[in-house]
């Protein structure tokens, strides 16, 4: 069986791959790529061999920033990054939530400060426990998994 491809190599720009399959539309929302002046390609269902199905969004001329990659990794904690220039791979890496997360998480706590008052960062620390992952709020110190989280 002879592999094709289905989409177009980039000169310059950014692919992000081994998205969970359904997240890849939910990633470009984030990334406001709908608003974006370059080409993007976003790819659902691929088939993967580690995955299964696999998600893939082609940036062109364009490279994300840290917090930019910290919300992909809230999302999709295995996908990976690689950064190309002049058709090549320059940098690949898999993403990772850094120890403190600032401006990207919402408090899902109603009665925490940060909504009723204006803040000007919010702040998250990402705790590790026997099962998963935690985070918490650094102005209510309550505890969140990842599914109780809103991105901003």
């Amino acid at each position: 069986m002879t592999k094709t491809y289905k989409v177009d190599a980039i000169k310059n720009g950014t692919v992000i791959d081994h998205i969970p399959e359904e997240k890849g539309i939910l990633i470009a929302e984030l990334l406001c790529l709908k608003s974006w002046q370059y080409p993007v390609t976003i790819g659902v269902s691929f088939t993967s061999q580690n995955q299964g199905k696999k998600d893939i969004i082609k940036i062109e001329n364009r490279e994300l920033t840290e917090e930019e990659v910290n919300k992909i990794a809230l999302i999709a904690p295995q996908a990976t990054i690689n950064i190309i220039r002049n058709y090549q791979v320059a940098k690949k890496f898999q993403v990772e939530l850094p120890d403190i997360l600032d401006n990207i998480i919402k408090c899902s706590n109603p009665d925490c400060v940060t909504n009723h008052e204006p803040i000007s960062c919010s702040r998250f620390f990402l705790e590790e426990n026997r099962r998963n992952q935690l985070f918490r709020c650094a102005y209510c110190e309550r505890y969140f998994t990842r599914e109780d989280l809103e991105i901003v």
